[in-house]
Order: structure tokens, then C-alpha cells, then sequence
């Protein structure tokens, strides 16, 4: 049943719930670590574990997402990014973080939106971005899928070159986005007759409640981003006025899941939460609440070598004309991306070794995958 709150005479908000109000509750069975498995697949892709990089400058560029498609994840390449409208944007990375560092950081969204709109995506950048990963991936003796992301709004138009560049996955992936788009002013992107044309998977979103995520698996979609990429430098509550308690709007994508497994006699959609993930509580939390993966941005940043230098910040927070989220420091770098993500760690607060604290967590609870630990038992903690 809902909760449901009356905030004044005809007007009711139903209550959500924000990862951090919810718990994990242990049961009567315990497991070895060792025998616990975060594999996970999607469409004919196979992943170590469920890891998907949010497809952010800061944190993606063509080595960076090779490297975490080694280790097990799936790297994101942003094909209206900065990597497709310089030859080498690294230098430019690097002044930037630079003035954050020195403390010279008047005004750093507004040299973002400068970075981002000196030069023009370049099709011929994207197709080479492409081949750069792919290459890359071939050194490194194979088994990395190369995918990129682009939104809503450019699909159309950057389609052609992407598909013909050879990528294993697509993304199509905005702040929010629908299977039913009006516009009377251009012509709207029909994701199901788009996605019907493709013989590769597509990862679409986000969405925020059941209804736009049954909408959106049935556009044919392998996979759809729940959640809006919330985290303490994200401004789209300020600016918008829109938040969606993660563990809320998981929860009611998995009904949405369930309930489209059953309208199609067994398609499963993949979902992968977005938003409010800091720490290896978080994703434990995320994927107990029905999420098969989580795509993860700030976290990244920690590592070293990450293009932004420890900075972070979201695609929308260089909109030219509505940025929403600011951009600066999450932390110093902490260690390797393979100590992020697998440790050792040296700091107790579940920023390193994020996908060693999932499966402890598993093994806690006594789950042998990932599968199995949707079912864990939750209990709400907080008021």
C-alpha cells in the first residue's frame, strides 16, 4: 500500500525513500566470500561486475573506459563530450584542475561551458574516439565492449557515425527521458522505431517511476538508467526543483520490470541505478533494492589517472544556457582505478574496494549472486 501524505487541502505526494533510510537486514544463512559471484550480463555482453561508468569527461576518456572494461565494468565514452571536439582535450583537463587546485575557481561552470562551446562535436573525432578503444581493447587481449553515450537530443543526427564506427552498446541517456516526447517545434526521436532499426543493445534513461520505466522497456531497450545522477554536486533539485529518492524509484522500476517480464512471457530489462551512490553501502543498497548494475561517477573520480584530475562533474553541468551541477573536487585521489574498485583499502568509509564491500555484503547475507541478492531482506531505520 502507499504512503501516501496529504501537504495541503487538495494536493497528496506520495513518500520516498532515499538509500540512506534504508538498511540491509543479514539472514539465518551466511557465505564464504570466495563463493560469491557479481558477474552479471546484458544482451550477449558479459561483465565481472555491475559496474557502469557514468559518461562524464571527468572521469571517461577512451584509456579510462578500456581500463575499466578490463577490470571487470563497463566504460561510457560521451561522444558530445570534450573527447570529440579536441584532438588531445587532456591539456585543457589539466588547466582546469589546475585553477580548481590554486584556488583560482571563480566562475569554474562558466569555463566549463566555455571548454564546451569553443568547438563543435566532430564526427570524424567520434569515429576516431571509436577506433582509439577499440584498439585498445585489442592490446589488452580482448573482452572489453566498447560503448558511448548520447542524448535525446542529438541521436538523430549523430547516430550514423556511431553506428558506423562499430560500438558494441549505445546509450541514449539524458537528465530525463521518455518514450513519449512532444515537440511541436522539431521532430522527436520515436525511441521504439529507433531501436527496432538496431542490431545492437541500447541502454536508455533516466527515469524516475514505474510507469516511464515500463514505458521505456517497451521500447525494445536491453537496459534502462533509473535515477538522475543525484550527488552533492548535482543542482537539478535547485534548478528544476526535481529529486527522487533512489531506493523509491528502484523499487518501482523493478515492479515495472516484473510486470513487463510477464507482458512479454520473459524479456528481462536490465536496470541500472543512477543517483545518491557514494560507497560499497550504497551499492549493496541499490542492487538489494532490484538494480542489476550501478553506474557510478563521483567514485571514479578518486582514482588515479582520472582525466578531470580528481574533479568531477555531470554532462548537464556544462548545459550552455541551464547548467545543473557544479563542478570541483570530490576528494584527493585515493588510489589505482583497480584499488577503487577492488582494494586494498586504506580508508573505512567504503570508498575504496567498492565492489570487495558488495560482495561482502553478499556473503553476509548469505547470497551466492547478484540475482539472488534482490531478494535481501530491507528495513527502513530512519524517520
Amino acid at each position: 500500500m502507499r504512503d501516501i501524505v496529504e501537504i495541503g487541502l487538495g494536493k497528496t505526494a506520495q513518500r520516498g525513500y532515499h538509500l540512506d533510510d534504508i538498511a540491509i537486514v543479514p539472514t539465518r544463512r551466511t557465505r564464504d566470500v570466495d563463493d560469491v559471484s557479481t558477474n552479471w550480463q546484458l544482451d550477449a555482453y558479459r561483465f565481472g561486475i555491475p559496474c557502469v561508468a557514468h559518461p562524464s569527461d571527468a572521469t571517461m576518456s577512451p584509456a579510462n573506459a578500456v581500463a575499466l572494461g578490463r577490470l571487470g565494468g563497463l566504460g561510457i565514452l560521451n561522444v558530445e563530450g570534450l573527447w570529440t571536439r579536441y584532438e588531445d582535450p587532456s591539456k585543457l583537463l589539466a588547466e582546469l584542475a589546475h585553477a580548481a587546485r590554486e584556488g583560482d575557481d571563480d566562475n569554474m561552470t562558466g569555463r566549463l561551458q566555455q571548454l564546451y562551446a569553443a568547438e563543435p562535436i566532430k564526427p570524424e573525432l567520434i569515429a576516431e574516439r571509436v577506433r582509439e578503444m577499440r584498439d585498445l581493447a585489442a592490446k589488452s587481449g580482448g573482452g572489453v565492449t566498447v560503448a558511448v553515450r548520447v542524448s535525446p537530443q542529438h541521436t538523430l543526427a549523430l547516430a550514423p557515425v556511431i553506428l558506423d564506427s562499430g560500438v558494441d552498446l549505445l546509450v541514449i541517456q539524458g537528465t530525463i527521458v521518455s518514450a513519449e516526447h512532444v515537440s511541436t517545434v522539431d521532430e522527436p526521436l520515436n525511441l521504439k522505431e529507433f531501436i527496432a532499426d538496431l542490431d545492437l543493445p541500447v541502454i536508455v534513461g533516466g527515469c524516475t517511476n514505474y510507469q516511464t520505466a515500463l514505458h521505456l522497456m517497451r521500447t525494445g531497450a536491453a537496459g534502462v538508467i533509473v535515477g538522475i545522477g543525484a550527488d552533492h554536486l548535482s543542482t537539478t533539485d535547485t534548478v528544476l526543483g526535481i529529486r527522487v529518492p533512489m531506493a523509491t524509484a528502484i523499487a518501482d522500476a523493478a515492479a515495472a520490470r516484473r510486470d513487463y517480464l510477464d507482458e512479454t512471457g520473459g524479456r528481462y530489462v536490465h536496470l541500472i541505478a543512477d543517483g545518491d551512490l557514494h560507497t560499497s553501502g550504497d551499492i549493496a543498497k541499490a542492487l538489494g533494492c532490484g538494480a542489476d548494475a550501478v553506474m557510478l561517477g563521483a567514485p571514479l573520480s578518486l582514482a588515479e589517472g582520472a582525466p578531470g584530475g580528481g574533479l568531477w562533474w555531470h554532462p548537464s553541468a556544462s548545459h550552455p544556457k541551464l547548467p545543473r551541477g557544479s563542478i570541483g573536487f570530490t576528494a584527493e585521489p585515493m588510489g589505482t582505478l583497480e584499488e577503487v574498485l577492488f582494494g586494498p583499502a586504506t580508508d573505512p568509509d567504503g570508498l575504496l574496494n567498492l565492489f570487495g564491500g558488495l560482495k561482502r555484503a553478499m556473503a553476509k547475507c548469505g547470497y551466492r549472486d547478484l540475482k539472488e541478492f534482490q531478494k535481501v531482506g530491507l528495513m527502513l531505520d530512519r524517520p
